[in-house]
């Protein structure tokens, strides 16, 4: 494990999903660099989620930081910001506490990290029935991520399942052709701390819906361009409920995001600094 400051900081979100968290934490156990920290960001969990996480900090490859604020509904971006700034690493990946990282994840934001970018990854929609069957054993071995272990459990057929077998050249290929746009994703993307913090971070108006992809759009409104890596750092995403979900909360954030894109804002006043700490 590095003995310095780590090279990246990986912030994961979460609000009581113990078995989900559970099995994203086994993905970042066996990646294939240890130079990074784990910084949890936790929108107010019960203490199953506090248990959790102090039993895999104890013998845990690299540092675990628990973020934690009081649950006051959904405020993902009010503890994503809190997290930001918990950081030590000078570059910060994002991703869902639902989110099973390969392992080579962060080795390859590690690799295609740039000055003035931030890098766009890509993530693989499993149904729930293969999310819970996932085991321990599943991620150490990879086999989860394999193709034909997940169609011999019911997954259809598509396009999209290049994104699992791709590598090396087919993967660059892929990234440079693909037509979805190099956005700021919650469950997969990483930038410069400083970049983050120059656009004072998420707008804490926002919940659900769209507040990562509202970061990315003043991200480039300050001048800062975006890098497709979809095909070369991929999670799987596990399948759940989401009782957070509502119509005003994505028509407000609809609206805010917009607003953002008209008006060409890059800074939001509703971020990490607020009032007299502008």
């Amino acid at each position: 494990m590095a003995t310095n400051t780590p090279s990246i900081s990986v912030i994961i979100s979460t609000y009581n999903a113990v078995e989900w968290l559970t099995k994203t934490l086994w993905g970042y156990a066996v990646q294939t660099t240890t130079d990074f920290e784990v910084v949890i960001a936790d929108d107010g969990s019960g203490q199953e989620t506090i248990d959790c996480i102090q039993a895999f900090s104890k013998d845990f490859p690299v540092p675990i930081i628990h973020v934690w604020q009081k649950d006051d509904g959904f405020q993902k971006s009010r503890i994503l910001n809190k997290a930001i700034e918990a950081c030590n690493a000078d570059y910060i990946l994002m991703s869902d506490g639902d989110c099973i990282a390969k392992n080579d994840f962060v080795e390859q934001h590690l690799k295609h990290r740039e000055r003035g970018y931030f890098l766009s990854g890509g993530y693989f929609k499993l149904p729930l029935d293969i999310s819970q069957e996932i085991t321990k054993e599943d991620i150490e071995s990879q086999r989860c991520f394999e193709l034909s272990w997940l169609k011999a459990r019911g997954l259809k057929s598509s396009f999209k399942n290049n994104k699992l077998t791709a590598k090396g050249t087919k993967a660059s290929l892929l990234n440079a052709v693909t037509p979805t746009n190099a956005s700021w994703n919650g469950h997969n993307a990483s930038g410069w701390k400083k970049d983050i913090l120059s656009v004072n971070g998420f707008d804490e108006r926002m919940q659900y819906g769209g507040q990562d992809r509202e970061l990315g759009e003043r991200l480039i409104n300050m001048g800062f361009k975006s890098k497709q890596i979809r095909y070369s750092a991929l999670c799987i995403h596990l399948d759940h409920p989401r009782g957070y979900k509502t119509a005003e909360t994505l028509e407000k954030n609809a609206a805010i995001r917009k607003n953002t894109r008209k008006k060409g804002y890059a800074y939001t006043y509703h971020g990490i600094k607020k009032g007299d700490n502008l």
